[in-house]
């Protein structure tokens, strides 16, 4: 059985649900409008884009049946692949490797390295363990997903362009919607390890900086990280929150593929 792609249903967003369940966001109904709020992030030099996307009229080739299901076939394995590393990195704490296409964090924003630096802080001052390591972990893993995901989009629309005319014309919205809000979402999901950082403030204030359990002398940083002490659940609940962000940041491509397939099975 192939595995589906998940909905994209912005309002229950997994990583706010995360985010809710710390305590550290409000998961409540928005005040506006998806609609109201987009106007609100838009700048008019996008609202032209937008408008000539949404009326362009250019003609696409004359379609394939059985090569738009081979290309949503294809751009479907390659989402769950791309999915499947990007996660296991995350799950594995692995601070990845640069390349060609995908841009991991660099070996000294490595998770075991953000984790042993964190660790020496709080040795060092147990009543106030340092988050500044991890929060430049999570955003080196940030930038690791978003090199990872972003050439897998332009692939997804590079192939739907040669589709048909309702499929080219949206693979051109994505576009410009990419363009258009790639800053504001920087912004904001740049916001996550600020939100994670007063999580960590809370657990630490809440155990007096300890990791859980006494100190024995001698005991080097593996102590801080002991299974049962609050700064090894944190780590816990940021893997958890990163790969929230990994599905939220999915999201466009999984709609595109999934308006690739629906057209594919419906010229059958």
């Amino acid at each position: 059985m192939t595995q589906g792609l998940p909905s994209t249903r912005f309002n229950s967003a997994a990583l706010v649900r995360a985010l809710a369940g710390l305590a550290v966001a409000d998961a409540g109904e928005p005040k506006q409008s998806f609609a109201e709020r987009l106007g609100a992030w838009l700048d008019f030099k996008d609202a032209l884009a937008l408008y000539s996307a949404l009326n362009s009229s250019a003609a696409a080739p004359a379609a394939d049946v059985r090569a738009g299901a081979s290309a949503a076939a294809a751009l479907r394995s390659e989402w769950l692949r791309t999915r499947g590393r990007l996660a296991e990195r995350i799950a594995t704490a692995e601070g990845g490797t640069r390349d060609a296409e995908q841009d991991g964090p660099s070996p000294a924003l490595a998770w075991p390295a953000a984790l042993a630096e964190a660790a020496a802080d709080a040795l060092a001052d147990p009543a106030a363990p340092d988050f500044l390591p991890l929060h430049r972990y999570y955003l080196a893993q940030q930038r690791s997903l978003a090199a990872g995901i972003a050439p897998l989009r332009a692939r997804t629309r590079a192939a739907m362009a040669g589709q048909s005319a309702a499929l080219k014309q949206l693979a051109a919205l994505d576009a410009v919607m990419e363009q258009a809000l790639s800053a504001r979402e920087a912004s904001l999901l740049a916001q996550v390890p600020v939100l994670l950082g007063q999580r960590f403030g809370r657990l630490s204030g809440a155990h007096g900086g300890e990791a859980g359990g006494a100190r024995e002398p001698g005991h080097g940083p593996g102590q801080w990280m002991q299974a049962d002490g609050w700064p090894a659940r944190f780590c816990t609940e940021m893997q958890h929150v990163l790969l929230a962000e990994l599905d939220l940041r999915l999201m466009p491509v999984a709609g595109l593929v999934a308006a690739l397939e629906t057209e594919s099975t419906e010229r059958e």
